[in-house]
């Protein structure tokens, strides 16, 4: 591994052990201090792993090793006054991926980034081309919900248990598209569709049907009575011929043709 620190890095742990190449300090089994040889100096020791650091240490320059770990059991924490960056590069010294930590953003630079599970599961991925959730489930808990300024591909958008779904476009056009259908289903509640000009329920090749014991249109025009003195409430369903529909006052026969002038 090959780590760039820009600042001064801090390992903070009580015990790191650090794997170096045995020809870096094979050479030097001991360091001349003022006090003669030892087998280390301070906080440093080597041992027949590598070398071995008590306490919090500190490293100005790059610090080049085969492992870092701590003592089993305790954790390892990098510490810098700006930003850590460890990079991987291949045998020309050339980057093949960096992750930067720093005060104000964590990034990953790589041709792919995964998130997988300790069982291998894909749970995120991204790369040029597209982004994969791996998950069962991909929940947004903003209070706006998420805005898509494109086109979005999924085989199920629903609300958490007792929670509504909305799904609008606030200045343009919402479109839902499927080869094999669309279903929109409200076990619980109710479904709703509020438009601000017009309406369209259109099958090309098919019918549409509305299913219901109940169908209700309350706000449709009512023609001129048929007579000036009834009172009752029972009208006709009429159907203009560009296929506007009207309420007509019953009579003994058929009233549509008498309030034809609604169609107009």
């Amino acid at each position: 591994m090959a780590g760039d620190v820009f600042g001064r890095l801090i390992l903070n742990t009580r015990t790191c052990y650090i794997e170096m190449p045995q020809e870096q300090y094979a050479h030097r089994s001991t360091m001349q201090t003022s006090e003669g040889p030892q087998d280390g100096m301070g906080n440093l020791r080597i041992t027949e792993k590598g070398l071995k650091l008590e306490g919090d240490s500190e490293f100005l320059k790059p610090l080049y090793a085969k492992e870092i770990r701590s003592r089993p059991g305790n954790p390892l924490y990098f510490q810098s006054a700006r930003n850590v960056t460890v990079n991987i590069l291949n045998e020309k010294t050339k980057v093949l991926t960096r992750l930067v930590t720093g005060p104000q953003a964590v990034e990953a630079h790589s041709q792919k980034f995964e998130v997988k599970t300790l069982s291998g599961k894909l749970l995120f991925s991204a790369d040029d081309n597209e982004v994969v959730v791996g998950a069962e489930r991909l929940r947004v808990l903003g209070a706006e919900g998420t805005v898509f300024p494109k086109s979005i591909e999924t085989p199920n958008v629903r609300a958490d248990p007792f929670k509504e779904l909305r799904l609008e476009s606030p200045t343009r056009a919402l479109v839902m598209e499927a080869p094999k259908g669309i279903e929109i289903n409200a076990e619980a509640g109710s479904l709703k569709a509020t438009c601000r000009t017009e309406l369209r329920l259109e099958s090309k090749d098919g019918e549409i049907t509305l299913n219901s014991a109940k169908i209700k249109l309350p706000n449709l025009p009512q023609g001129s009575s048929s007579s000036a003195g009834s009172r009752q409430k029972i009208y006709e369903l009429c159907v203009c011929p560009n296929g506007r529909l009207f309420l007509s006052q019953a009579g003994t026969s058929s009233t549509c043709q008498i309030n034809t002038s609604v169609c107009l």
